[in-house]
């Protein structure tokens, strides 16, 4: 579906996608804190895995399991962010802009 500027009737619409962005954003600080309490027990794990190699084993196969718990939550909160951030956009946020006459305005009131 096309989508037309309800002021002067141009199809030269941009999305602005603010929370989308910005949940994004929050997913991905906030999964990291929680990928962070994860990768304290990722690092455990990996540390007594990696103990059969002795003391440089244990040290890198923490650090393994850390940033793989960092990352997890990270990519995790973050999708989980910009999902949330998208149905604000589409439902609360006046998420398009005419590149014509810059008004925003939302789908549903277009």
């Amino acid at each position: 579906m096309t989508i037309q500027c309800p002021r002067c009737k141009s199809f030269n619409i941009a999305t602005l996608d603010r929370a989308k962005k910005a949940g994004g954003l929050i997913g991905v600080v906030g999964g990291s804190a929680s990928g962070a309490a994860s990768a304290l027990a990722g690092a455990r794990i990996g540390g007594a895995m990696a103990s059969i190699a002795g003391p440089a084993g244990t040290v890198l196969g923490g650090l393994a399991g850390a940033l793989i718990g960092a990352l997890a939550g990270a990519a995790s909160g973050g999708l989980v962010g910009t999902k949330v951030g998208t149905a604000v956009d589409e439902h609360v946020l006046d998420n398009h802009q005419c590149r014509d006459c810059n008004h925003t305005f939302s789908q549903s009131r277009a």
